[in-house]
């Protein structure tokens, strides 16, 4: 009776743990994470949270229109092109996949500053977004679309396929 009554006990503990945050830290799954930077003096540099792309002194929107330049095909979506985080987004990937081309992206769940610029550059407010050559196409739709008409394999014919 006591095991029992002692594993109830942690249970419910641990039920407790996992749905609310208490001073920036979390449960998930019995893993303990923080939402928190320590500012702990003994931390080394390496390991302290840091923007590269801030110290190096390159906007986002030179960023996105040195991608879209320098990448045949570029894709900003929602994941990457092996793990899509959305259906659009897979749905894109895969299109694009059948044409064997190589495929540049950045994922915008990493950076809600990137997500807004790209839509900035684009003046296009959705995800994925899909550049050919330099010029932007639209969206997972927009692609399809191409495809089914075979606009798609006529934009794509003089790309170099992958290595």
């Amino acid at each position: 009776m006591a095991t029992s009554l002692s594993n109830m006990l942690l249970k419910g503990i641990a039920a407790r743990s996992l749905s609310r945050p208490l001073n920036g830290l979390f449960n998930h799954y019995r893993v303990r994470y923080s939402t928190t930077v320590s500012n702990d003096s003994d931390t080394h540099d390496d390991f302290k949270p840091s923007n590269k792309l801030e110290s190096s002194g390159i906007s986002l929107a030179n960023v996105v229109e040195k991608d879209v330049k320098d990448n045949p095909v570029m894709i900003y979506m929602k994941g990457v092109p092996d793990f899509p985080q959305c259906g659009f987004s897979s749905l894109a990937v895969r299109v694009l996949k059948q044409y064997d081309v190589s495929l540049s992206a950045r994922n915008i769940l990493e950076d809600p500053e990137l997500k807004n610029t790209v839509k900035a550059f684009s003046n296009w407010p959705t995800f994925p977004q899909i550049f050919i050559k330099g010029e932007f196409i639209g969206g997972s739709d927009i692609i399809l679309n191409m495809h089914q008409t075979g606009e798609l394999k006529e934009k794509l014919k003089d790309i170099r396929s992958k290595q």
